[in-house]
């Protein structure tokens, strides 16, 4: 389906669910004043009418996609009305079954009662019980979102966790491993919050940091701005970063392949201006004290994305090494290739789901939706010898926000079995 077609699709379908809902709206709003009722719809309608044009702007090319002004205004209020839009709708929806229910029951029986139909059918209305509760329900999801926006966006949290290394030689015995992922730099719409959790990830003084992919959302010039907060990244031995499924530009309609080739150079310099070494399907061997461990750096690879990684040609070389770490974007690589045919790679680090930037999480219990995409999601995994470690995310993409799925700086801490 081309990709206009697919927009106005959408659109099309929250328009119709803008409409079913101010239906509620109207009925909540009738014993008001009228100018009150008309100050309500008008604002309403005014809402939709900005986001419907704003959102045509964006993907038109009329507003500069790359604008973190735009993109924050624009897909912030989007989802800052949709949630409760779609909370309220329900309630709507289950007030007009009961209606259509209690209108059959009556017009069936208006069949054996003459005279009496009529009257009895036009007798059913809106419940207002179950209207007004819809609406008090779905300011829950308003401030939730809106909180999501203000404060979960950049609560950046340290999740630690040890991992155990059969072969992992002593001299990296209690090595702390930082690892970050999805950046989404073109997102960012508070640099202060930005630095904050940089200042963060270098408090817990790592060994090596780790950058899973993901740097911009679309181009290069997303992260310009932001070269001097992540160049203040630093470790002992050195932040090695690789790309992810957004680095490549695949989402934006280049004008020639030259324009495309000249971006992706802007990104490879901007890696290398952070003090980043961007690792292109290659390895490198770390040594601590005469003993060495391999790392493996390759592009994306990913089931359902564009898949430039080349893990034979990255891991050649690494054949004799005790303990080998794969820096890998996508987590679903680890099931489609890594466990079948590299059984030695021992600990493998993604990211790129973000934990949908939404989830529960009660003590030992994390859920997110993102767990129906992906069978590793978040967090730590384990089949065998083989590790893998899914990072939620430093940024985020889309909906502005992180509701109970807040950005994470990963500490791994290797052990020794």
């Amino acid at each position: 389906m081309h990709r206009g077609v697919f927009i106005f699709i959408v659109l099309g379908i929250v328009i119709s669910l803008d409409y079913y809902v101010f239906q509620g709206v109207k009925f909540l709003s009738r014993n008001l004043s009228s100018p009150t009722q008309s100050i309500i719809k008008y604002g309403y309608w005014g809402l939709t009418i900005f986001i419907f044009l704003g959102s045509i702007a964006m993907f038109a090319g009329l507003i500069d996609r790359s604008s973190t002004f735009w993109r924050t205004v624009i897909f912030g209020t989007v989802f800052v009305s949709l949630f409760p839009k779609v909370v309220f709708a329900l309630f709507l929806l289950t007030d007009d079954i009961v209606r259509a229910g209690r209108w059959l029951v009556a017009a069936f029986q208006s069949s054996n009662q003459v005279g009496e139909g009529a009257s009895e059918i036009s007798k059913i209305s809106r419940s207002e019980f179950l209207v007004k509760s819809g609406m008090a329900v779905a300011t829950v999801p308003l401030l939730t979102t809106s909180w999501g926006i203000i404060s979960g966006a950049h609560d950046y949290r340290v999740r630690e966790r040890t991992i155990v290394l059969k072969n992992l030689p002593k001299q990296f015995d209690g090595m702390r491993v930082a690892q970050i992922s999805d950046i989404h730099s073109g997102s960012f719409f508070n640099k202060t919050a930005v630095k904050g959790g940089v200042e963060l990830l270098n408090a817990q003084k790592p060994d090596i940091v780790f950058f899973t992919g993901d740097l911009v959302n679309d181009v290069a010039v997303e992260v310009k701005d932001y070269v001097n907060v992540f160049d203040k990244i630093k470790a002992p031995l050195g932040v090695h970063s690789v790309l992810g499924n957004h680095d490549y530009g695949d989402y934006v309609q280049w004008k020639s392949k030259a324009v495309w080739e000249a971006n992706m150079r802007d990104l490879y310099h901007a890696h290398g201006a952070m003090g980043w070494q961007l690792m292109l399907n290659e390895n490198k061997v770390i040594t601590v004290d005469g003993e060495s461990i391999g790392l493996i750096g390759i592009e994306n690879w990913g089931v359902g994305f564009s898949q430039h990684g080349d893990l034979p040609k990255a891991y050649k070389g690494m054949e004799e090494l005790p303990t080998k770490i794969l820096l890998s974007h996508d987590p679903s690589h680890w099931d489609a290739q890594v466990r079948p045919e590299f059984g030695d790679i021992d600990l493998m680090l993604a990211g790129h789901t973000h934990g949908m930037q939404l989830g529960i999480q009660l003590g030992d219990f994390e859920w997110s939706p993102s767990s129906w995409r992906y069978k590793q999601w978040g967090g730590h995994y384990q089949e065998g010898n083989q590790q893998l470690y899914v990072n939620r995310g430093y940024g985020y993409i889309g909906m502005p926000a992180r509701i109970g799925m807040p950005p994470e700086i990963t500490i791994l801490e290797l052990k020794s079995a």
